[in-house]
């Protein structure tokens, strides 16, 4: 009597699993810049590339894949934490075909910013029309595998990733004295223009189906070694930077509480990533890193000037270091990053985290 029960049960389990398993198999789309490019770049002639040593030395092939880190990036852990089968691949990747399009894509590029003559420096990147362009052409991809409604129900129920406006500040206004963009705006006026712009490419997004957004503001653009190598004496952060950071970040939260009320539905979700950032760049120790200011990888004071390259200083510990490079965090900060945007108080992630985002639409 005991093995048809069994067999019952074990059946059960083996439904239960497939319709838990098909529940968190959401896709997971990814735009931005290059704190969550995983190797777009690769495929483009430009010097905004991670695609060799010591980029990757942590990553578990070793090997630079174009993510500006040494090891997993945010989307990486993002999709651990989601329970995708794996992260999704960079758009431009000849291996993103068939079932492995339904896990999603990574649209991606580092450089770019909000707006479209940031990066300009670059030359060839994905700026922001061309990454929702590929969004669309994706679409009609993957509605050659699924078909039409499959393919907006999988867009509907993904969840994206949307990492922007760091690079207006650095690799624009403040990249040399007297930029273009500086001359044509004070800064207090630079940054509603830069939230009225980035409100259009989120709209965008909406109506390009989706529906679970989560919007990273800026980090302390002042602190970051680079800055810090060009603008600091005594290793205290840029106040012209914090000051930009200060200003975006507020602004942007507004904006999208603005855009949901407008919706009538809690769409984009406001990663407060200065505040997660600040608090290990004020309080490194608290956090298991021995320094904030100097980057593990690069030259000059705080490791900060030029690219992480072959013949760059390089740290033996990657884990005790809050940046990886001048400008990027390193894999565990960037797992401490992750850890709030999943947890995270409303101090950090608003109007909710992302686990309770995922519960909620477990039960929907």
């Amino acid at each position: 009597m005991a093995t048809p029960s069994f067999s019952i049960i074990l059946s059960l389990l083996l439904i239960f699993g497939v319709a838990i398993s098909q529940s968190e198999a959401r896709a997971f789309f990814v735009f931005g810049d290059s704190l969550v490019d995983s190797g777009n770049n690769n495929y483009l002639a430009t010097t905004a590339r991670a695609d060799s040593p010591p980029y990757g030395i942590d990553y578990p092939t070793r090997r630079a894949t174009g993510r500006f880190s040494n090891g997993y990036n945010i989307p990486d852990i993002i999709s651990q934490q989601i329970g995708s089968s794996e992260s999704p691949l960079p758009y431009l990747s000849p291996a993103l075909t068939g079932q492995r399009l339904l896990v999603g894509a990574n649209f991606a590029s580092a450089g770019i910013g909000i707006l479209n003559d940031t990066g300009i420096q670059f030359v060839n990147i994905i700026r922001m029309p061309q990454q929702l362009d590929y969004f669309r052409q994706y679409q009609r991809r993957v509605s050659g595998l699924i078909g039409e409604a499959s393919t907006q129900r999988l867009v509907n129920q993904a969840l994206v990733l949307m990492t922007l406006g760091g690079n207006d500040f650095v690799n624009n206004y403040f990249l040399v004295p007297n930029s273009a963009r500086s001359r044509q705006f004070a800064i207090q006026d630079y940054v509603p223009y830069l939230i009225r712009e980035y409100r259009k490419i989120l709209m965008n997004v909406y109506n390009l189906g989706a529906r679970r957004v989560i919007v990273t503001g800026t980090g302390p653009l002042g602190c970051v070694p680079a800055e810090l190598a060009q603008r600091s004496r005594n290793g205290e952060c840029s106040p012209e930077l914090q000051r930009a950071a200060a200003l975006f970040n507020p602004q942007l939260m507004q904006m999208l509480q603005g855009l949901n009320s407008d919706l009538g539905s809690n769409v984009f979700i406001a990663a407060n990533t200065q505040q997660m950032h600040t608090n290990f760049i004020t309080n490194p120790q608290a956090y298991g890193f021995i320094t904030s200011k100097v980057a593990c990888c690069g030259q000059g004071p705080y490791n900060g000037l030029g690219l992480c390259t072959p013949l760059s200083n390089l740290c033996p510990n990657r884990d005790v270091y809050a940046f990886w490079d001048p400008f990027h965090p390193s894999e565990r900060a960037n797992k401490i990053i992750v850890q709030q945007i999943m947890s995270g108080t409303t101090e950090f992630m608003n109007p909710m985290n992302l686990s309770t985002i995922l519960a909620m639409d477990s039960e929907a």
